[in-house]
């Protein structure tokens, strides 16, 4: 070889390690912004349990008139729609950490590849 294409390798190899570098920071980076969106997803599921626990203390209420009867009846229906988009909320705060791991594994060099 000459020492012309030696060095064009040796900066291509150095080139190539600098991207991958590169790619590895973008991906710890984008992995992380991910988990920040999955934690303000779990913060919205905790204002969901909040409103529920809110719902059952109305529901807890004395509530004697036909109206008032209504009223707890509707309240229950909503207060088990909440439990269900908590749950709805909560397995996508799930999903959205284990992307994360995805995404921060995807930096990582495949292994035995070139």
């Amino acid at each position: 070889m000459s020492a012309s294409t030696t060095a064009m390798s040796a900066s291509a190899t150095v080139a190539d390690a600098s991207a991958t570098v590169a790619d590895a920071a973008a991906c710890s980076s984008r992995s992380f912004e991910v988990q920040l969106l999955a934690g303000r997803v779990e913060a919205c599921a905790e204002q969901i349990e909040a409103v529920q626990a809110r719902l059952s203390q109305l529901q807890l209420m004395d509530w004697r008139s036909p109206a008032g009867l209504a009223y707890r009846s509707k309240l229950r229906v909503q207060a088990v729609a909440l439990a269900g988009a908590r749950e709805k909320v909560l397995a996508a705060a799930l999903a959205l950490r284990r992307h994360s791991v995805h995404v921060a594994e995807s930096a990582l060099p495949a292994a035995g590849g070139y």
